[in-house]
């Protein structure tokens, strides 16, 4: 069984996943970075643009919003691009002057937010998102994932989802995408996401007839939301939120939508923070960090690129098994649970290579590969794993879904441009001298001057004094120097007087 912590403020909302005392996952969400895109709006026509073929739309921002005739569902239904009549004959494309009128009432969907001085690019085609599938109400069809499997369970699932979709044809019909993650769900997952998606449809529309133009119709769900959404199953055992008001909020989310997880929902009256509960901030600290030590003693280290992920384990200090070979095979099974559980907590994606201790028998290799699926199976999100390479590595692919935790909490380093090495104070000096020599051949001022870090200067003065003496001699110009106790070690000037 598995328990969700929910730490509410705000500013930011913090959701962690809890096993057995363990953090398993986390997720975060904060107010000033989530944007509009999915939220469904009530708007009002201000102005049509012929020449541009394009409307703007008040939906209640500061800016109107931007509407081009090939998002008009409206435009899709009569053909905004040329087509060709019974007879074969070029059809014009129907300008949007004829769909619609300024003054109207429009029901859309943002599918890009505001930027700088451009306003929200607007849909009037929309499309509800739901755990398991995305819902198109003024459709009729049934589409499948390209990314799932073979064509055959492509088709499966389509037979599925008719036989569904036709069996609550009273709630409404409308057309359905399955999602990746639908590949494994069952009849009921998928006939609970119908139901929400149909119920939260059935609120916009209501909302359209009786509330005024320019008000929120639907906004994305929240992270407090999507708790009860994505995260909760049958391995739940509770849900702990430590605010009463998001408490409220998510009861009534829940009774309306999600009855069977509503009552799993607990306000947490706690003095100690909830976090605390299970040191939630110091996994997340953890997960933030480039090594990871073991139990045994041994350790992960992890390098996040552009390309790929890579994680290296090390035996460190574990001596516990009688032979080197239990040691390692030992570390290797500890590491493989490790790395399952890290890959949850920083969210990393894409391409991962895994560089387990290299191991000489071949039921050890089988066994902490079998460990390490076994330990990745409990992963939400879609896994691939290989085999062990020729050069012992363990290549697998992991899904991303958002940004992970640390590209989320922290920026690249100032000083080092994120490379995680900054230059010796010797190798700054010696490109001083450098940029002196060049800049002497070019130039001929009085005096150089070079204000640099506190250590680079103090380094030309002790130890590379002879250097800087010797080219003040063969530039025939004086060299003075400053520190400037706010640069960093790689930063210099170098001054003409």
């Amino acid at each position: 069984m598995e328990d969700i912590l929910i730490n509410w403020s705000p500013q930011e909302t913090r959701v962690a996943v809890v096993e057995n005392g363990a953090v398993q996952e986390l997720h975060l969400e904060r107010t000033l970075e989530r944007g509009l895109v999915g939220n469904v709006y009530l708007g009002k026509v201000v102005r049509v643009l012929p020449g541009m073929q394009s409307a703007f739309i008040d939906i209640g921002l500061e800016r109107a919003a931007f509407l081009h005739v090939a998002d008009l569902h409206s435009a899709s239904q009569f053909g905004h691009g040329r087509h060709q009549n019974a007879h074969g004959a070029d059809v014009p494309p129907t300008p949007i002057e004829r769909l619609v009128f300024e003054g109207q009432p429009l029901t859309v969907q943002v599918i890009k937010d505001p930027i700088g001085t451009k306003g929200a690019r607007l849909s009037s085609q929309i499309s509800i998102a739901g755990r398991m599938l995305v819902y198109l109400p003024q459709d009729e069809h049934i589409g499948i994932s390209q990314k799932i499997g073979s064509p055959e369970a492509r088709e499966a699932l389509r037979a599925r989802m008719v036989a569904l979709v036709g069996a609550k044809e009273q709630g409404g019909g409308g057309g359905f995408i399955l999602r990746t993650n639908a590949e494994d769900a069952s009849d009921a997952e998928l006939a609970a996401d119908i139901a929400y998606l149909r119920k939260t449809w059935q609120q916009i529309r209501a909302g359209a007839l009786n509330m005024p133009p320019a008000s929120l119709l639907h906004q994305d769900l929240s992270l407090v939301e999507r708790v009860l959404r994505d995260l909760t199953s049958e391995r739940t055992g509770s849900i702990r939120i430590d605010s009463k008001m998001q408490y409220d909020v998510l009861r009534q989310f829940g009774e309306t939508f999600m009855p069977a997880a509503t009552a799993k929902l607990e306000h947490y009256r706690g003095e100690r923070p909830i976090f605390d509960l299970c040191n939630v901030d110091a996994e997340i600290a953890r997960a933030l960090a480039r090594k990871v030590e073991l139990k045994s003693g041994g350790s992960l280290v992890f390098d996040q690129t552009e390309a790929m992920t890579t994680i290296d384990v090390n035996t460190g200090g574990f001596v516990g098994a009688k032979n080197f070979d239990d040691t390692i095979f030992k570390t290797n099974l500890e590491a493989a649970g490790a790395i399952a559980r890290q890959l949850r907590l920083r969210n990393l994606g894409g391409i991962i290579i895994v560089d387990f201790i290299d191991m000489t028998r071949e039921e050890h290799k089988a066994a902490v590969l079998a460990e390490f699926r076994k330990q990745l199976a409990r992963d939400r999100t879609k896994v691939t794993v290989g085999g062990f390479t020729q050069l012992g590595l363990v290549e697998m692919t992991r899904k991303r879904t958002r940004e992970s935790l640390a590209r989320m909490l922290c920026e690249p380093c100032p000083t080092c441009e994120g490379r995680g090495q900054v230059k010796t104070a010797r190798s700054v000096c010696y490109d001083i001298l450098r940029e002196i020599l060049r800049e002497a051949r070019q130039f001929s001022p009085k005096e150089f001057r070079v204000v640099a870090a506190a250590n680079v200067v103090e380094m030309l003065l002790d130890e590379e004094s002879a250097h800087l003496a010797g080219l003040s001699d063969f530039i025939g110009r004086p060299i003075s120097l400053t520190a400037e106790p706010t640069n960093q070690t790689e930063h210099y000037d170098i001054v003409l007087l």
